[in-house]
Parts: C-alpha cells; structure tokens; sequence
C-alpha cells in the first residue's frame, strides 16, 4: 500500500459548511449499476460548520445533515437536507450558536438577565440533539442520533424531519450510543447510562459506584449469547459536566478525564437472562470508537476492534482547526496522537481459580493470550491485526446480516492518513491480507456492504461510497466497489461537493 500525500491540501473542503438542495439532482453513471441495487444509500454528517460569524469548533459540532443517493433502473439521483433539530432550527433563527454542542460553548441569550439565566440552570443542563452521527431503523421508523439521549424521527424518502424523541421518557437513560446492534427479527440493542440514586450509575445491567465518573462507551460487542462493554481510560467527570453550564464558557470536551493508570475494562454479560458475568477482564489503556465483530468459539469470546494505543482521547485530534491546517501541520499533529491498530481480544468464559499464571486461551489460530493473576484478575493481551503507522482502519463494516456476531473472515473500513480519509481498505482477520482502493485528492466515507442476492461466498456484493473529490469537474460520486478486490464497479458523480459524513444506511 502506497501512503498518499495531501500537499494541496484539498481536504479541507470536506469540513466546509453548504447549502440545501430543493430537490433530487441527476448524477452521471460510468460502468454499470447493480441490478440487486435498489432503494436509497443514507448518509449523516455535518453540514453547517459556522453560523452568522460564529463558529463550530470541533468535528461534532456540525449541524446534522442527511444525504440520500436513490437507485432506480440503473440511474442515481441525490438529495440532502438539514435536520430540522431543536438546536439547528434555533441556530438559524437566531443567527448564533444557541446549544451548546460537543467542542462549542454557546453563549447566553444577550437579552436574559442574569436571574432568568440562574433559573434555567436549575431547571436543568440543555442537552444538544444535533444527530449527526447515525440512522437506523426502529421498527417501521427510522432515527438519527448522535451519543445523547434525543433521537431524530425522519422521513427516508423526503427527508423531512418528523420528531424529536427524548430516550428518557421510555427507558431510565441519559445518553445511548450511535451505534446499535440490531437482530434479524429487528430487535434493536442499545446502551445507555443511567443515573441511579446516591449518585451511583448503572449501565442497565451493572451498578458501577465510582462515580462521580461516566464511562464513554461509544460502541459495543454483542456475539449469539453475550454482550461486551469496553471501558476505557476516557471518563466523563459529572462534577465538571454539571458546573460546566453554569460557571463558564465550558463545553463537552472539558469535561473528559483520561486516567493512564486505570488500563482498559472489558466487562461481560449474557443476553439472556440478563446478567453480569463478575469476573474482572483487563487490558492496557487503549481508546476506541468502533467494534468490528464479536463471536463465541469453543468457550471463548473472540472481540475485534479498532484501538488507539495509550489513554489518551483521540477525539483531541478532532478540532476542525486541526483537521483545516496545511498537510505539514495536520502530519505533525497526527505524530503526536494515539496510533491505530486493529485488535483481537479473547476472552475466556471459562475461568478457574487455580489456572493462575497460565494462557487460558486454546484457539489455535490467534496469538491473543488471556492470563489469570493472583487477585483473580485476568490480564488480556491481544493480536494484531492490522498496524500501519497513522494510518487507521476505521469505521469498520463487515457483512453484518449473515456475520454480525459470527466467526468471519472479512472486514471492510475508512482508512485514515494522519485522520485524513483517503482510502478504502478491505482486510481478511484470518489471514491479516489486505486491499486498498484509493486515487489522489479522494476523500472517501465509511464503506457499507451490500450483499448480492445471488452470492455464495462472504464478499460476494459491494461496497458503497461517497467520496469527495474536490479538485475534480464534478466534486463528488457514489462509489461502487467489488467487495471481493476492492475494483471499481460504477459511480455516479454528482455537481455538489459533498462534506465529511460519519455513518449511514443501505435502506433497499
């Protein structure tokens, strides 16, 4: 794999704010559409970087912005809109950041007195439902959502937004995360944190009594039987979270604390009956974002994930002035943060005091160890995967119908140059083998899978990508890949420049 320089520094386009489109615009096809592709490929990002002459500062902030690409008879047409959130609705009406978002303080209502001011405190901190991140199906609705407790109602062939639902009225939460797991009967799992009395927190299952502390889990692990939570480093202190709307300009990202010493959690509970499995698993500190796949195996729990070493919380890397410098100094900021790796963790389900000291781990084909210390404790070291330095393989898909908590063989992922986007890479977890698509000046977004109807093999089908090719006569295609070698089977450029997007949907 060749690592692609950016010198021109056309990234930076990615991160720049645009307007709405009123209706559906018409792309040019090269190469041939799938005939099993039909329905619409939903896409969520940011959209609005500043408003009036304040700006978002972080990755984040960004106000939601749908994009759809529609299949019909070979031909693609695309169409966007902003979701119309409390805090994006506000925003533009009153011409000034009014919600206070993850990386941007909004400053008080120039008209408020200070009572008034005092008394809307007490009344209760105003969470951001600016759902940025995801969308996904619940029942016969689709949301958006990003890590807070609201969730967006949209309509997937307008894109008109419907409802805000706030999670808390239906179950005991104050934040789920943006990336559930969802069965083929379309049952949804979710994690929420929810907080309990004495100022203890539950994670629905386990009462965990060092709070004054949140754990960021942004993602999680769900194999046939079990459910995995990684606890890393990075903590939320409530302390600060809470005084942070009252005190000062303060937003989200003051309130994280990583603590090196504490190394990485992994805890363990059975779906059904619903319970915590008390043994205590532990790693070396790492932050990650994304699971890839989680299995069982013959009395073990195989978890693979995305990680950055060390505890330090990447999302530091994240500010957009960061991610606008010249390519020198985006290279140099990216020498400083965490390095991307992708692990394999195993997890013995079996565990006997009297094995202490020894590899309880006997798959045969992974060089992960898991080893009982004296306290009970068992230390797990991985594998690896997949390493290449600051270039992460992230954002991972894989064939999440028929291999979402199943033993499999191939992931698909964004790949990011110094956290740059500009490849999409394809990697066997048996073999470590590796594919990369990438051309110069691309910015390509997650990849998502479709299967072909007709397939037998895992990779049989495609991967869908919106890639933003800013140099380019039309700044922006769909792209369609061969999921078997990463080859190009058709795109659909469009004359809209496209911004970052985070995750989405193949909804046929």
């Amino acid at each position: 794999m060749s690592i692609f320089e950016h010198p021109a520094g056309s990234y930076k386009k990615i991160f720049e704010t645009c307007e709405e489109l009123a209706e559906p615009l018409p792309t040019t096809v090269t190469g041939r559409i799938p005939s099993y592709l039909r329905g619409s490929l939903l896409r969520l990002g940011p959209g609005l970087f500043e408003v009036g002459d304040e700006p978002f500062y972080h990755l984040f902030d960004g106000q939601a912005f749908m994009h759809k690409f529609d299949f019909k008879n070979g031909q693609v047409t695309y169409f966007n809109k902003f979701i119309r959130t409390d805090a994006y609705v506000r925003a533009i009406t009153e011409k000034r950041v009014v919600i206070t978002e993850f990386g941007t303080f909004a400053y008080p209502d120039p008209c408020k007195n200070i009572f008034s001011r005092f008394f809307s405190y007490f009344k209760g901190v105003e969470v951001t439902d600016n759902c940025l991140v995801n969308v996904y199906p619940i029942g016969e609705d689709f949301y958006a959502v990003t890590e807070t407790n609201y969730i967006t109602k949209v309509n997937t062939d307008t894109l008109e937004t419907l409802k805000k639902v706030d999670m808390c009225n239906y179950v005991n939460i104050n934040g789920v995360t943006a990336h559930p797991h969802i069965e083929a009967d379309g049952t949804v799992y979710n994690i929420g944190n929810c907080m309990g009395k004495g100022a203890t927190l539950a994670y629905n299952i386990k009462e965990i009594k060092n709070l004054p502390h949140l754990f960021l889990i942004l993602s999680f692990g769900m194999s046939e039987n079990y459910f995995v939570f990684v606890e890393t480093p990075v903590k939320i202190n409530l302390l600060k979270f809470l005084s942070a709307w009252s005190i000062r300009g303060s937003n989200y990202m003051d309130c994280f604390e990583s603590n090196e010493a504490q190394g990485t959690n992994f805890h363990i509970a059975k779906k059904s009956p619903g319970e915590y499995i008390d043994l205590k698993f532990k790693g070396a500190a790492i932050g990650m974002f994304h699971h890839i796949n989680t299995y069982e195996d013959d009395g073990f729990l195989v978890v693979d994930l995305c990680a950055w070493k060390g505890f330090e919380f990447v999302y530091n890397y994240l500010w957009l002035a960061n991610l606008r410098a010249n390519w020198d100094e985006v290279k140099k900021a990216a020498m400083m943060a965490p390095q991307p790796e992708v692990r394999r963790y195993v997890i013995p389900l079996d565990v006997h005091k009297e094995e202490q000291g020894k590899n309880l781990v006997s798959l045969p084909y992974t060089t992960a160890t898991a080893t009982m210390h004296s306290d009970g404790m068992v230390w797990l070291e991985p594998e690896v995967l997949f390493s290449g330095p600051r270039q992460a393989f992230e954002f991972p898909q894989i064939d999440y119908k028929r291999h979402g908590g199943r033993n499999y063989t191939y992931a698909y992922a964004l790949g990011l140059n110094h956290f740059i986007p500009d490849r999409i890479c394809k990697l066997n977890v048996k073999t470590k083998e590796t594919w990369v698509w990438q051309e110069p000046d691309s910015y390509p977004s997650e990849p998502l899978f479709v299967q072909n109807p007709d397939g037998v093999d895992e990779d049989d089908g495609i991967l869908l990508t919106i890639v933003a090719a800013p140099g380019a006569q039309k700044p922006a295609y769909l792209l369609i890949l061969n999921a078997k070698d990463l080859s190009e089977v058709a795109r659909a450029e469009v004359d809209y420049s496209i911004p970052v997007t985070f995750h989405g949907m193949y909804k046929p």
